[in-house]
């Protein structure tokens, strides 16, 4: 299959890409390579016979055109967004241009090229999105596909924004969709502004580690290996018009997230004192979500997926993989550092 991914150097598009050419698919990778965005996350499969990379825009229609006219994929995988809450909350403009126009533009472009393919049936757009959309969980209960949307940031709105754009493309258009809802990534390639690789690197550098509030917010946190599996999955097995939530059923506050990845470095960068001296809690944000929780039911019912690491064995990998990598993650610090204090 020869798929086009939007967003694919990327921190989850990244990891499509890699994993999707390992399994033998032809993959054109579509990206603008914004701040977040870094071909080195794409570096172990860039050489390979069936990749290729197109330096371009979900919002610059007449490149789109360009690209599906060329490349002729089978099917579009969605990943390209801005996905950074704080960021959201500091400058919405971006989040809905490239969130919701650029997802419009990117609908339009695939329903055009779909048409002049003669309407293939074997065609996908896949739509990839968050669990974010759904709002917040009290202490009990799960997001399934049928939650009603309830979103409370900037970022999450336009989220669901695209989300019922992919919908109504399907019902109006007939454009052949799947959808997937997804909790907390976290890995390898994971850009430093995120909570995961913000803890593995103020500890490393014995910096102070922000906490928001009392560190009680909980998320289901998913590792971006598994994501990128059962997103394909979903592309190759998935039921036309249907949406699959995607969940790593590992549920944790943010402070024993925290401390988990503080006692790993213990472990493995030992310093005189533990290295969860360094958290700091720090004023909560504008309307911070309590809670997200994932059912994965229907993904794991229908086509027989589950995530293959528990929280503690995906946390070892991934703070292995940025002592091990700091020749990815040392010229991004200096950028992510530099943008939080334009933002601030």
């Amino acid at each position: 299959m020869k798929i086009l991914v939007t967003g694919g150097a990327g921190f989850i598009g990244s990891a499509v890409v890699r994993q999707g050419i390992r399994r033998g698919h032809e993959i054109v990778n579509l990206d603008a390579l914004t701040y977040a965005a870094n071909l080195a996350n794409v570096a172990p499969v860039s050489n390979a016979p069936g990749y290729a990379f197109e330096k371009v825009s979900i919002t610059d229609r007449a490149g789109l055109d360009d690209v599906l006219a060329r490349h002729r994929p089978d099917a579009v995988m969605h990943l390209a967004a801005e996905s950074h809450v704080d960021r959201s909350i500091d400058g919405p403009a971006a989040f809905i241009e490239t969130n919701v126009t650029g997802t419009y533009t990117l609908l339009e472009a695939a329903r055009s090229y779909w048409t002049a393919e003669g309407k293939p049936e074997s065609f996908r757009f896949h739509h990839i999105s968050t669990d974010e959309v759904f709002g917040s969980l009290g202490p009990t209960g799960k997001f399934t596909e049928d939650t009603p949307y309830d979103p409370r940031s900037p970022y999450s709105a336009s989220k669901a924004s695209s989300d019922h754009l992919v919908r109504a493309w399907h019902e109006t258009y007939g454009l052949p969709v799947v959808l997937t809802n997804c909790s907390n990534n976290y890995g390898p390639y994971h850009f430093p502004e995120k909570l995961i690789p913000v803890v593995i690197l103020n500890a490393l550098h014995g910096r102070a580690i922000p906490v928001y509030g009392a560190g009680e917010n909980v998320r289901d946190w998913l590792y971006v290996e598994d994501h990128a599996d059962a997103l394909l999955l979903v592309l190759e097995q998935g039921v036309v018009g249907r949406s699959y939530n995607i969940g790593g059923e590992n549920e944790a506050r943010n402070i024993d997230l925290v401390r988990t990845i503080c006692r790993l470095l213990d472990e493995r960068r030992p310093h005189a004192a533990p290295h969860d001296r360094l958290v700091e809690f720090v004023t909560d944000r504008p309307g911070h979500d309590l809670r997200y929780a994932i059912d994965p039911s229907r993904i794991r019912e229908e086509l027989g997926w589950r995530p293959s690491v528990t929280l503690e064995e995906g946390l070892a990998k991934t703070v292995d993989w940025y002592l091990a990598n700091e020749e990815w993650w040392r010229p991004l610090l200096t950028v992510a550092m530099e943008r939080r204090g334009k933002a601030s």
